[in-house]
């Protein structure tokens, strides 16, 4: 540490409850202005060599915390606000449990439809993913509209069982039930 370091680390000292207030004033929190004297002394320091003696040391450090919270004015204003997580506690975080899940049930389904049978696939991806009607799905194969609702019902029935899927009961045999 050379002379001029060990002089403004010891004028630093003397000179903390000035610097402190007057970060205090600048930020208007406690909080942020031991943060903000903190870097300031830590700048004095590596730029000691920089400090004239002769000069006022007062201004020389009020500048330099001053700059220091424009620097951090200007950077919360293009991060945007900031608000502290533990004063959110209804944020629901991503469970990395079931995003995992979800990317194996998806890769599952994905594999399934892979291997359906070619018209199966087309009307399954028609009418599921591209939300076309039976009719519009009908009229860009060129097959009657009944057609695409039984490869339809068969596509979902494979899809299911490959995808290990169990169906329910069939309504008929629900219905049949609920009669007796």
């Amino acid at each position: 540490m050379s002379n001029t370091a060990e002089e403004v680390g010891a004028r630093l000292i003397a000179f903390l409850p000035n610097l402190r207030r007057f970060a205090i004033s600048l930020c208007g929190s406690r909080d942020l202005a031991d943060d903000l004297v903190q870097a300031a002394c830590e700048r004095a320091l590596a730029n000691a060599g920089r400090f004239e003696p002769g000069t006022r040391f007062d201004a020389w450090m009020f500048r330099i915390l001053r700059n220091l919270w424009i620097d951090q004015v200007r950077r919360q204003k293009t991060a945007g606000v900031r608000v502290d997580i533990v004063e959110q506690p209804d944020i629901v975080g991503a469970s990395g449990e079931r995003d995992a899940e979800a990317r194996l049930i998806l890769k599952t389904v994905a594999e399934a439809i892979a291997q359906l049978p070619d018209e199966h696939r087309e009307v399954l991806l028609l009418v599921c993913v591209e939300e076309l009607s039976y009719r519009e799905a009908a009229d860009i194969l060129g097959i009657p509209i009944g057609t695409v609702m039984s490869r339809l019902a068969r596509a979902r029935k494979n899809l299911a069982e490959a995808a290990g899927i169990t169906m329910p009961a069939a309504r008929s045999v629900a219905v049949k039930d609920a009669e007796e």
